[in-house]
């Protein structure tokens, strides 16, 4: 049976989240990610009658163009990258503010509402894929080892079926996911899991912490080794100690906040508004989380309030 381009275009629609979170592995860019699939979206429809159901499905078709589409972007592309990749962790010293480095290429969050749904196993393989840990890993990953990676372990295409939509060998294909296995071997498989009802208390004190600007509060639910980064600013801090030290100095400022409960990379995460003049509250940064048994672990803040768009959030309160 012949498809049609009505059907191409059908399947490529339906696929569309998945290729997101795909470019997003790739390239750790949630708008150049958006850029990419709509590149896709377009080859796909002008290739359409060009395609032969004999050698593929629709959807490893779809994964041929969508992985040359990201290793092209790729050749031209900076590695993006965390500060906790960069640089050495800062004493909090002066009360100047931090600059910001809006010139280095920064990983991005990216919106678990954008997952889509499907299989649940599925799914839940798939959220894992797009934490920040495991993203920021790939980066350091030659483009063909990513790709190789992704198809295999993530959307766990067969490894003849990789080396067809790779144009190489099978050996080729297997050999480079042993070493993109070796390369990311060391990669923290995350913190112990909590309970529903312990995620959420937990959110709540840090909400009413940071609301309040009560940092004895907000000491008492980070985990010792807490860490705190805040691209673009190039500099972050490690430990308990040196996170609420950070902290104060912003509190001080007198400023006030409110934060949005939403979801970013499989974690919990707040989208956190500052009043400005005439007392609205306006988008300023989102807190992407990551919690455990012993309390807040991590707190990845991104100043990006372009990011409240694709999250669906209010510009202000």
């Amino acid at each position: 049976m012949t498809a049609t381009v009505d059907d191409v275009v059908a399947v490529a629609d339906s696929h569309r989240s998945e290729l997101l979170a795909y470019c997003y592995r790739m390239t750790g860019s949630l708008h150049d990610a958006e850029d990419l699939v709509q590149e896709i979206q377009v080859r796909a429809w002008k290739a359409a009658e060009s395609y032969d159901p004999q050698r593929a499905s629709l959807r490893t078709w779809l994964y041929r163009i969508a992985t040359n589409v990201c290793l092209t972007a790729l050749k031209s592309a900076e590695r993006r990258a965390l500060p906790v990749d960069l640089s050495q962790p800062n004493p909090v010293v002066g009360a100047d503010p931090l600059p910001r480095h809006h010139e280095l290429p920064w990983l991005e969050p990216f919106p678990d509402a954008l997952l889509g749904e499907g299989d649940p196993a599925a799914v839940v393989a798939v959220r894992e894929s797009v934490r920040l840990a495991f993203v920021a890993a790939l980066q350091h990953l030659p483009p063909l080892q990513r790709a190789v990676l992704i198809l295999r372990d993530v959307l766990a295409l067969r490894a003849n079926e990789v080396a067809g939509l790779l144009d190489t060998s099978t050996a080729a294909v297997n050999s480079a996911l042993q070493r993109a296995h070796a390369q990311l071997s060391g990669v923290d498989a995350g913190p112990a899991e909590l309970t529903d009802a312990e995620q959420r208390d937990l959110l709540n004190r840090y909400v009413e912490a940071f609301e309040s600007m009560d940092v004895d509060a907000l000491k008492r639910i980070l985990r010792e080794d807490a860490l705190l980064q805040m691209p673009p600013i190039l500099a972050w801090f490690l430990g308990r100690d040196a996170v609420t030290a950070f902290l104060a100095r912003v509190f001080g400022r007198g400023e006030a906040f409110r934060l949005l409960p939403t979801r970013a990379n499989d974690r919990p995460a707040l989208a956190a508004y500052v009043r400005r003049d005439g007392g609205v509250f306006e988008a300023a940064n989102l807190h992407v989380l990551t919690l455990d048994t012993g309390g807040v672990a991590r707190m990845d803040i991104f100043h990006d309030p372009d990011l409240f768009r694709v999250f669906g959030l209010p510009d202000r309160l």
